[in-house]
């Protein structure tokens, strides 16, 4: 059995620089999905190649936004890059705006067998699914699941995934590991789900494979909420397996940045809804390179 701290998921070589496919919503106000996304990910050294699934004004925390859903474009979209030739080392999906844009993704699977599949299933917080969230929508995206090297969902997205009772965030060791077995038998190959709270300050999160025993990553519980944490979070991820960490280094380094960022964020004007001040974090990123 392998342990978390032992599991290397990308190894990095020489000069070379990964491609990434964010697979993601594009946000004009509000920083979160591929806003975020592209600069974390382009400040480990990244090549990041963003496929937009909806575009909104601003996110939907304000009382007032605009979408416009991209499915239609999609096939062709991707049409383009096989006709390009382009190569990818990983496909990282987030928000989708349609139940359809699943098959995008898994056509992107089909074409690139050897990239890592890292599926952050976007579909809601606190219980509650996302002001755009079908029930359609959660079922499709449910079946990334299946096959993906990283799987992060928060305790209200494991729920949807598996089926198993949302119970709040403070929630015991037990109910972790029933999740944790759900969502592995869903087919994922390695989990780290996130927000367990038990009032003791902390923030927990927990890592488990199909060959890695489960294992605890905490850090520091801020009395606040912020928008965009979670595409923080697995956007440093990423960031972090991208530059040769192991699954556990990348846990930590991904919980320690997002405090970070919110700390940064308490002193901007309007942070409780404009989004994780992640920019001034952008150089810890980019010293995963050295």
């Amino acid at each position: 059995m392998t342990n978390a701290e032992d599991l290397y998921l990308y190894r990095r070589e020489g000069t070379y620089i990964p491609r990434v496919a964010a697979v993601h919503d594009l946000c004009g106000y509000g920083k979160c999905s591929l806003g975020v996304a592209i600069p974390v990910l382009s400040a480990a050294g990244c090549d990041v190649c963003p496929v937009p699934t909806s575009l909104f004004s601003a996110h939907t925390r304000f009382p007032t936004w605009y979408m416009h859903d991209t499915t239609d474009m999609l096939s062709a979209y991707l049409d383009a890059w096989v006709e390009e030739g382009i190569e990818l080392d990983a496909i990282y999906s987030g928000f989708l705006g349609a139940p359809e844009q699943v098959g995008a993704i898994q056509r992107l699977y089909r074409e690139h067998p050897r990239a890592l599949r890292i599926v952050d299933p976007v579909m809601g917080d606190g219980g509650k699914k996302y002001a755009t969230y079908t029930d359609e929508l959660c079922a499709e995206m449910a079946l990334l699941a299946d096959g993906a090297d990283v799987l992060t969902p928060n305790l209200t997205e494991a729920s949807i995934i598996t089926g198993i009772a949302y119970q709040g965030q403070n929630v015991d060791d037990a109910y972790v590991h029933e999740m944790m077995d759900a969502l592995l038998a869903k087919g994922a190959k390695t989990v780290v789900l996130k927000g367990i709270v038990r009032g003791d300050g902390l923030i927990r999160n927990y890592v488990a494979g199909t060959d890695t025993p489960l294992t605890e990553v905490s850090g520091e519980l801020l009395p606040y909420m912020l928008h965009g944490t979670g595409d923080l979070y697995a956007s440093a991820l990423l960031s972090a397996i991208m530059c040769g960490k192991s699954l556990l280094e990348a846990v930590d380094f991904a919980c320690q940045l997002v405090v970070d960022a919110m700390r940064v964020t308490q002193d901007q004007p309007d942070y409780e809804v404009r989004g994780v001040s992640f920019e001034p974090t952008l150089g810890k990123v980019a010293a995963l390179l050295k």
